[in-house]
């Protein structure tokens, strides 16, 4: 009797973790891409992170806009951005919408942001804006370093038509009256 009862809690534990942890098959290609993404940016390889956005993205801000915000960003010698860890939250499963695959990817990036070379007026108004965007309990001031360590947590609409290529468009809130001109409405509902 004790086998029998310990065997079904064994099944039932199993059960319950497996169901649990059930991923969509479309999760490896999407964090793939999103990585490569992240790593373009911090080997500061823009036009190669450049050309893992939607291309209907640049509807709204021209290629070239997006390569000089993203170099203005990352490559700026006063604030230096570091990249140090991304990681994913659970991505939905992707729909088809007009003949295209819509992914929401949530992922937290933590960042370190060297600003030492800015001076106390300038860092105290980064603190508020980081602390706005990021939240206070994201943001943490390193005064030996000069340094922010940040967690910024985000999200992306991953686009696929063959759901092995994929191309990203980072959904923020403040974007998102221009994103309504290049994603569906239900996807951007769940944001």
């Amino acid at each position: 009797m004790k086998t029998k009862s310990l065997l079904f809690l064994f099944v039932l534990l199993s059960s319950m973790t497996f169901s649990q942890t059930k991923t969509n098959p479309d999760d490896p290609t999407i964090k793939k891409s999103l990585t490569y993404f992240v790593n373009s940016i911090q080997s500061k390889q823009i036009e190669q992170a450049v050309s893992c956005i939607y291309p209907k993205f640049f509807t709204i801000v021209s290629k070239e806009q997006m390569t000089q915000i993203l170099n203005m960003t990352y490559n700026n010698p006063f604030m230096k951005i570091e990249v140090q860890d991304v990681n994913f939250g659970n991505i939905e499963k992707p729909e088809l919408i007009t003949g295209e695959y819509f992914s929401i990817t949530p992922y937290i990036l933590k960042l370190k942001c060297n600003v030492s070379s800015l001076n106390d007026e300038m860092k105290k108004k980064m603190t508020s804006a980081l602390t706005a965007k990021y939240g206070a309990n994201n943001v943490k001031y390193l005064a030996n370093e000069g340094a922010y360590l940040i967690n910024a947590s985000m999200k992306a609409c991953a686009v696929s038509k063959d759901k092995k290529a994929w191309k990203f468009v980072m959904l923020e809130k403040e974007y998102k009256k221009e994103l309504v001109k290049i994603l569906p409405k239900k996807i951007l509902d769940k944001f």
